[in-house]
């Protein structure tokens, strides 16, 4: 093959400390090491949000753009966008027990959000 090169074949040295491993040990192993560089991505998508990926939440449980809009800016107004804005609504709908969307719309007439601050600022998330 033009352009290609021999590679010298480290593969046996490389393995040695998984050679007396079982095929079970192996598959934890490898599950272990999955787990392991997936949970950078796990925390960070924790830690971050945008507003585009809180409106998206918010279509896919039922709400329209023009709802989900003023609610991702009132959940940004009041700091709580880190919470998760259908997470915001979630937690008024069980507080208050009403229906999820009736939730959203009433916070969108400027209900709940007092409710929703002291939820999330208290600590009880």
């Amino acid at each position: 093959m033009k352009g290609s090169f021999k590679r010298d074949d480290d593969y046996n040295e490389r393995r040695k400390h998984l050679a007396n491993l079982s095929d079970e040990e192996l598959k934890q192993r490898f599950w272990d090491l999955a787990e392991k560089a997936v949970e950078p991505l796990l925390e960070l998508a924790r830690t971050h949000t945008t507003p585009s990926v809180e409106r998206s939440i918010l279509l896919r449980m039922g709400f329209s753009s023009l709802e989900a809009k003023p609610l991702v800016e009132g959940a940004i107004d009041r700091g709580l966008i880190s919470k998760g804005v259908g997470h915001v609504v979630y937690r008024i709908s069980k507080e208050k027990n009403i229906p999820l969307r009736q939730a959203g719309l009433e916070m969108l007439e400027g209900k709940h959000w007092e409710d929703a601050v002291a939820i999330f600022r208290g600590g009880n998330q």
